[in-house]
C-alpha cells in the first residue's frame, strides 16, 4: 500500500502516533531526548544514519520508507518462511514462466481473500 508523499519528519511524525507514543517515548527506544524528536519531526534537522536505523528498528519500518517518499509501506522485520531466497530465484526465469508465476499468485491471493470475506460473513 503507498502511503501519501509526506516530508521525512511528517512520516516519522505519523508513524510514532500510530503507536500511540510520546516524543519522549520514542526517543526513550532510541536512546535520544524528545526535543530531538521534535527537531527531527519539525524538520529542523535530519537524523543521521545511525539515529535514522534506530528510529526504523523502533518503529518496525523500513529506513527506505523512512527516506523516500516514493517508497511504498513495509515492516523492518517480516517473517521470511523460506520465501526471500525463492523470491532471488524468479530473476532467471523466462518471460512466460514468470507470467505464469503471477496468475498463480493472483489466484492464491485472491482465494485468501475470498476465504476470508465468508468467514467474516457467517
Amino acid at each position: 500500500m503507498g502511503e501519501t508523499k509526506l516530508p521525512l519528519g511528517e512520516r516519522m511524525k505519523r508513524l510514532r502516533q500510530e503507536r500511540g507514543w510520546s516524543q519522549s517515548e520514542l526517543a526513550g527506544q532510541i536512546g535520544g531526548d524528545g526535543r530531538q524528536i521534535s527537531r527531527y519531526e519539525n524538520g529542523h534537522i535530519v537524523p543521521s544514519v545511525e539515529a535514522l536505523t534506530k528510529i526504523a528498528e523502533a518503529l518496525d519500518i523500513s529506513t527506505d520508507f523512512l527516506l523516500f517518499e516514493s517508497i511504498a509501506r513495509r515492516p523492518l522485520h517480516v517473517p521470511d518462511n523460506g520465501i526471500s531466497e525463492r523470491l532471488l530465484d524468479l530473476s532467471d526465469l523466462g518471460e512466460d514462466d514468470r507470467k505464469s508465476l503471477f496468475h498463480i499468485l493472483d489466484a492464491l491471493v485472491a482465494k485468501t481473500k475470498f476465504r476470508s470475506l465468508v468467514r467474516e460473513m457467517e
